[in-house]
């Protein structure tokens, strides 16, 4: 059998297995970390940008405008202060805007947010801009509430709690689910699925959105139940009576007239009880049961007019400074905010990939340090390799190649790695934050990366080559012991 360069690099390899493999690993998992951060570079960015859509302003009583627009568009927190309806509107009326949505997030089911607001929501506003709402089944739910319980859910929301058009479901106060603090279930309303949205790429995906009157029928009934005024069942007392007496004139024609007297003594002290009994049943709270203190919002999307085609508008900023003297509101522009994330993002960003190129710099120093530490065992077999005709040159070459082909093993691993790695990043993304991001690498930064990783790793086997190629013949062939 010829003992090929190839044999020999083969061999060497497998005779230190454990540490090839330790190196090959820390090699794969650098190249990985930097592949998936450099592919969702700009996706996270755009990722951002969905979901604002086209508001121009958002509102709300947040600690800021940045806490603001995460609770309002991403579902960070459900908001601590709520806006009420007469501010509402009075901010409606302060300016002609396009839309002036109310928004309520308070409540969720089973991990999945539930933003409840008005039918505006999806005829007006926009998750993406010039992207309108689209149903993948059902409808949206009816404009007026008229106490019908009727939800609609994200196409997320919708995949990870199974629902369908024609579900039912109770909602539950506060978070629920994984990571939620346990809430008090609204199990006095059921609430009926009639649409689920088609996917958007934003955090709406993940949500649940109902009518916002019938939020506050909600929590009006809890508010009820604790102070103790629900409202009682009406009881016709005139109906009562009536049914008695003709029970009465029939009892009279059977004959029994004794009998009957202390029936009917009997009948009408039941129906005592039984009026008795009624005045201290109450009933399911309905909208007209409403205050004005139950007329609560956490939010309002803002958009003021604009050509046709367009975004911009010059009264946007008059607007906005307009708001922005009222100090009990906190007002966001979503534009502005969402460039204030992504510069602490994207500080985040600039570190991990600092920390990807340390990783991959240490592996390159974990090959010189392998194979420096080898040569020192190797120094008989290289002489061997001399007096069998492989010049200094040739020596020098096979350490190098072996070298490279550890970086380029780490690199190919590295590659597979990151596709599985940016799938679930998309994934976990999409499914607790609604965000769609889309990783995408052209194939030069792949060759240049995994090149770069190559010529790295073979640049590290200078020194182990080094001490190879200086390995004296006589000096390491003398008999031993």
């Amino acid at each position: 059998m010829a003992l090929t360069d190839f044999t020999i690099i083969r061999r060497s390899l497998g005779s230190r297995l454990f540490a090839t493999g330790a190196t090959v690993v820390t090699v794969a998992v650098a190249v990985a970390l930097l592949l998936v951060l450099l592919s969702m570079r700009e996706s996270w960015r755009k990722a951002f940008d969905r979901g604002t859509g086209n508001m121009h302003m958002l509102v709300s009583r947040d600690a800021s405008p940045l806490v603001a627009l995460l609770n309002g568009v991403f579902y960070a927190n459900p908001p601590q202060r709520a806006i009420e309806w007469a501010k509402y509107n009075q901010l409606a009326d302060s300016f002609p805007w396009e839309f002036a949505i109310p928004v309520q997030y308070g409540d969720s089911y089973r991990g999945s947010p539930v933003l409840a607001t008005s039918s505006e929501f999806f005829t007006a506003f926009e998750p993406v801009q010039g992207r309108r709402w689209g149903l993948a089944s059902g409808r949206f739910f009816a404009p007026e509430f008229a106490d019908k319980f009727e939800v609609v859910a994200g196409s997320a929301a919708a995949a990870t709690t199974g629902m369908k058009v024609g579900d039912k479901l109770h909602v539950t106060h506060g978070a629920s689910g994984p990571g939620g603090a346990a809430g008090h279930e609204h199990d006095e309303f059921t609430y009926e699925v009639v649409g689920v949205l088609e996917p958007s790429g934003s955090a709406h995906d993940r949500a649940l959105f109902t009518h916002v009157t019938g939020a506050w029928v909600l929590h009006a009934q809890d508010r009820m139940e604790r102070a103790g005024t629900l409202p009682k069942v009406e009881v016709n007392h005139a109906e009562h009576d009536e049914n008695e007496h003709a029970h009465d004139d029939a009892a009279e024609d059977h004959g029994h007239d004794d009998e009957e007297h202390a029936h009917d003594e009997d009948d009408h002290a039941h129906g005592d009880g039984h009026a008795h009994e009624n005045e201290h049943d109450h009933r399911a709270v309905t909208a007209a049961d409403l205050i004005e203190a139950d007329k609560l919002i956490t939010g309002i999307y803002l958009r003021v007019p604009t050509r046709p085609g367009s975004d911009n508008s010059a009264s946007i900023q008059p607007a906005f400074d307009q708001l922005r003297r009222d100090p009990s509101i906190t007002v966001a522009q979503p534009t502005q905010q969402i460039g204030t994330l992504k510069k602490v993002v994207g500080n985040i960003e600039q570190i991990l990939l600092a920390m990807a190129a340390a990783v991959l710099l240490s592996s390159a120093v974990s090959i010189m340090v392998a194979l420096s530490t080898s040569m020192d065992q190797r120094r008989r077999q290289i002489a061997v390799l001399r007096v069998l005709g492989f010049s200094r040159p040739r020596v020098l070459s096979l350490v190098l190649t072996e070298s490279a082909l550890i970086g380029a093993m780490g690199a190919a691993i590295g590659v597979a790695v990151s596709l599985a790695g940016a799938w679930l990043v998309t994934f976990v993304m999409k499914q607790k934050l609604g965000l769609l991001i889309e990783p995408a690498l052209s194939p030069r930064w792949l060759l240049a990366v995994f090149v770069g990783t190559t010529l790295l790793a073979a640049l590290a086997g200078m020194v182990p080559a080094i001490m190879a190629y200086r390995t004296s013949v006589a000096k390491n062939l003398r008999p031993m012991g």
